[in-house]
């Protein structure tokens, strides 16, 4: 049986995972693959420091050449996080001949060309299933399930902290601040969220996604990014009543050799496969040209299941699978002929709008008048009731758009805000399906 030497790279809370199912699960891990999995060499910042696994104090150094320089480590492990000491860590770990396997899609939606193009130059693997919706297997089954496909669009619920939040928003007509306050103390959200609830973290792995199904060059700068850190109550119910569920949707379509990218809280309609998911959890839609609609579901994060999918990465590099990984990311080094990035004067889409307008008559034709000027129909209107309790409140007026020029809806948007009968700002909303 063929022995392969691990070493891992931070011991936090996904760390201690990976070296539990190494040590604890060994055996279970032989019968099934051949291999031996050997945890040889664990790089932590204080090796004095109590931890939840325990480990030989052999194996624990605070220097990341203990790995790059140990003959019998063959795979090894990224697990910091962040981006500058990680990306320095994987270039000397890959120039040291050393296969790497990561989980940091921060560091990937960055710097991901300059390291695949090391690792290509290198001849190693650079494996990074759990950098995306942690136990959801989505990097394999873009870079070899649908391979034969001309990938038409990817969308998905990326971030199990937001979508625990929208759920309960949703659910129990609580605030976002209310959800938030309960996502934490469950555990769900980390008492600083920015990264989760701004989009920041759905964009990164939206990143990674678009290069894997497209084959263009993406950073995060690259991704409309709306968050869910401003989204209102009222909006959430608004929707439901009209048959939708709010979502934060991380989203790239191919639309005439162009590639459309954005994260942002969309209206997805009631019963529709990613309306339905609830809570922490995580679901990918994948549409190619071949196989037409796939849905991958699953934890999107959690210790053991990006665990499961670290290990995972770890047996396909020792078989020798992991290489087709980065032979479909050609295009990182390359970039010829790859689709653009359309740009939002370009993008179409249908809106809901929502504005605090005075109730009296011929407001709702001024507001009309100015979306006909911007060339965008509207599909239905409904007035609610005064949100506050006095004469001469103004009133939720929700107005659902036929598909429309994102830059367009925009700029009527801000005409409109001027309008002295109307409160800004107003609220607008992609809607899917």
């Amino acid at each position: 049986m063929q022995t392969v030497g691990v070493g891992l790279l931070g011991l936090g809370t996904v760390g201690s995972g990976v070296a539990r199912l190494l040590l604890e699960h060994g055996d279970r891990i032989a019968r099934r693959t051949g291999l031996r999995l050997e945890l040889r060499r664990v790089v932590v910042r204080d090796v004095r420091k109590e931890r939840g696994v325990v480990l030989p104090s052999r194996l624990l150094a605070s220097d990341v050449s203990a790995v790059a320089q140990d003959p019998g480590v063959q795979v090894a492990v990224e697990l910091w996080g962040g981006v500058g000491p990680a990306r320095r860590a994987i270039l000397e770990l890959i120039d040291a001949g050393k296969d790497v396997v990561t989980a940091n899609k921060a560091l990937l939606a960055e710097h991901g060309p300059e390291l695949f193009d090391r690792a290509h130059r290198a001849g190693r693997a650079l494996a990074f299933e759990a950098a995306v919706a942690g136990g959801i297997p989505i990097i394999s089954a873009i870079s070899q399930g649908l391979a034969a496909n001309q990938i038409l669009s990817i969308s998905g619920i990326l971030n199990g902290t937001s979508n625990y939040i929208l759920t309960a928003m949703a659910e129990t007509g609580e605030t976002y601040a209310a959800a938030l306050r309960r996502a934490q103390e469950l555990g769900y959200a980390e008492s600083d969220p920015s990264l989760d609830v701004d989009g920041t973290d759905a964009a990164h792995k939206l990143a990674i996604l678009a290069q894997l199904g497209f084959g263009c060059r993406v950073t995060t700068a690259d991704i409309a990014r709306q968050g869910i850190d401003r989204l209102d109550a009222a909006d959430v119910r608004y929707a439901g009543e009209l048959g939708y569920a709010i979502k934060l949707l991380a989203t790239a379509k191919l639309c005439d050799g162009s590639v459309e990218l954005r994260v942002a809280p969309t209206l997805v309609r009631h019963r529709s496969p990613l309306a339905e998911v609830r809570g922490a959890y995580n679901a990918v839609q994948v549409i190619g040209d071949a196989v037409g609609d796939t849905l991958f579901y699953g934890r999107g994060a959690g210790q053991m299941p990006t665990a499961s999918a670290v290990v995972g990465d770890i047996i396909d590099t020792a078989l020798g699978r992991a290489g087709i990984t980065f032979r479909t990311l050609a295009n990182w080094i390359e970039a010829q002929g790859t689709p653009r990035i359309q740009p939002s004067s370009e993008v179409h889409g249908r809106y809901y709008l929502r504005f605090l307008a005075e109730d009296r008559p011929g407001v709702l034709g001024q507001i009309a008048r100015i979306l006909g000027e911007h060339r965008i129909s509207i599909s239905s209107v409904i007035q609610h009731e005064a949100e506050e309790d006095h004469e001469g409140a103004p009133v939720p007026l929700v107005i659902m758009s036929h598909n429309a020029i994102e830059a367009a809806t925009l700029g009527a948007l801000c005409d409109i805000d001027r309008l002295g009968s109307v409160r800004p700002p107003s609220v607008c909303l992609r809607v899917e399906g």
